[in-house]
C-alpha cells in the first residue's frame, strides 16, 4: 500500500464498487448490440465484475488494479462496445489519479484518451467525444483530491513544525540560562567554601531557587502540550515583562549587576510578545553572563510608535564573546521570536566596548513574512 497517498473510507469503495458492478450488469443486460451469445454474455458479466472489483483494492496495488481495470474494460467494449468507453474504467482512473501523482498516473489517462477514437467504429463522434470527456474529467477529479489533501498536509506539517520550534526555543531559554546561573553559583560556592561559608550558603540557595524556577516553568510548558488536560490544575501562568525584575535580582546574585530603565507610556502589551520579549532580555544577560563574561548590563525598555523596542547592552568582552554567540542557536532563536511578531532584532558588538542587543516588537500583531 502506498504510504503517501490520502487515505480511503472502506465503506466507500464498497458502495462505489457495488454501484459500479450493478451499472455494468444492468448495461450489459439491457444495452442493444450487447452480447449475441450465453458464453460472450458470461464473458462480459464477469469482465464487469472484474473491473467493479478494483476499486476495492487500488490503494494496496495501484498499477497493477489499474492494469487489470482498463484490460477488463477493453475486453467489455470488445464485447459490448455501447456499454460505456472501456466499460466504467474512468471510475478507478480517478482512484488511480487520487493515490498516485501525476507523472505516474498520467500514463492510465493516456491510454484512455489515445484509444479514444476506436470508438468511430461502433459510434459517431459525439461518443468519440463522451470517452474522451470522460477520462479527462476523472483523471482531473483524482488529481484535485490529492492536490487538495497534498496541501492539508502540507499545512498540518508546517504547523507541527513551527509548534516544534517554539517548544525548543522555550527550553533552550528555560534550560541554557537556569543552568548558566547553576554553573556561576556553583563555582562561586566552591571558591569561598571554607572562607566564607555564609557566602557559600548564599549561592546554594541560589542554585536552589533557579531550579525551582526552572522546573515551574518547564511544568507549566508541559501542562500546556498535554493534550488531555482537563483544565482542573491550575497552570502557571507565562513570564512576561512583570517578571524582569526578579530576573535583574537572580542574575545580580551571580556577579552580573542588571538596570532595568522603563520608558515612555506603557500600554497593554499582548501576552505573546510579553513573553518573547522576557525570553529575548533573558537570552540576552544569560549570554553575557556565559560568554561575555560582563559585569554590568543595562536593560531598556521603551513604548514608541505602537512598538516595544529592547535595548540591552554589557560591559562583556566582544572579541570572546561574538564567536560563541554568533555560532549558537541563542540569536537566532531571538532573531526568530522578534521575526514571528513582525518585529526585528540586530545584535552585534559595540566599538566602545560590550554587546548590544536591539528588539522592535510591534504591539499590534503582524504577520510574518
Amino acid at each position: 500500500m502506498s504510504t503517501d497517498c490520502p487515505p480511503r473510507r472502506p465503506w466507500f469503495d464498497a458502495a462505489i464498487s457495488f454501484a459500479m458492478a450493478a451499472i455494468l450488469v444492468t448495461l450489459i443486460l439491457v444495452t442493444d448490440d450487447g452480447p449475441r451469445s450465453t458464453a460472450s454474455l458470461v464473458a462480459a458479466l464477469v469482465l464487469a465484475l472484474v473491473q467493479a472489483s478494483t476499486i476495492l483494492w487500488i490503494q494496496r496495488r495501484p498499477e497493477l488494479a489499474m492494469i487489470t481495470a482498463l484490460t477488463a474494460g477493453a475486453g467489455i467494449q470488445a464485447i459490448a462496445p455501447h456499454v460505456g468507453w472501456l466499460g466504467l474504467a474512468a471510475a478507478p482512473l480517478a482512484y488511480f489519479a487520487w493515490i498516485r501523482p501525476p507523472r505516474v498516473s498520467i500514463w492510465a489517462l493516456a491510454v484512455g484518451v489515445v484509444a479514444a477514437p476506436w470508438t468511430l467504429v461502433t459510434g459517431g463522434y459525439r461518443d468519440l467525444l463522451l470517452a474522451v470527456f470522460a477520462f479527462g474529467f476523472s483523471w482531473a477529479w483524482g488529481e484535485l483530491g490529492r492536490t487538495r489533501w497534498t496541501r492539508r498536509q502540507e499545512e498540518r506539517q508546517r504547523i507541527i513544525d513551527a509548534e516544534r520550534s517554539r517548544i525548543a526555543r522555550e527550553l533552550h531559554d528555560v534550560v541554557a540560562h537556569t543552568v548558566s546561573v547553576m554553573v556561576v553559583q556553583a563555582g562561586a560556592a566552591a571558591d569561598v567554601f571554607d572562607a566564607r561559608p555564609d557566602k557559600a550558603r548564599a549561592a546554594l540557595d541560589t542554585i536552589q531557587e533557579a531550579g525551582r524556577t526552572a522546573l515551574d516553568e518547564l511544568r507549566a510548558m508541559l501542562r500546556t502540550m498535554r493534550l488531555d488536560d482537563a483544565g482542573d490544575e491550575p497552570r502557571t501562568p507565562q513570564p512576561g515583562l512583570d517578571q524582569l525584575d526578579a530576573l535583574a535580582r537572580s542574575l545580580g546574585a551571580t556577579g552580573l549587576v542588571v538596570a532595568l530603565d522603563r520608558a515612555g507610556d506603557e500600554r497593554p502589551v499582548p501576552p505573546d510578545v510579553a513573553l518573547s520579549a522576557y525570553r529575548i532580555v533573558q537570552e540576552s544577560l544569560t549570554n553575557s553572563l556565559r560568554h561575555g563574561r560582563a559585569k554590568r548590563a543595562d536593560v531598556r525598555l521603551r513604548f514608541v510608535d505602537g512598538e516595544l523596542r529592547l535595548d540591552i547592552v554589557d560591559d562583556g568582552d566582544p572579541a570572546a564573546a561574538v564567536p560563541r554567540r554568533g555560532g549558537g542557536h541563542g540569536l537566532t532563536g531571538m532573531r526568530e521570536r522578534a521575526r514571528l511578531l513582525g518585529g526585528t532584532l540586530d545584535a552585534g558588538p559595540l566599538a566602545t566596548g560590550g554587546f548590544q542587543v536591539s528588539a522592535r516588537l510591534p504591539l499590534r500583531q503582524q504577520a510574518a513574512a
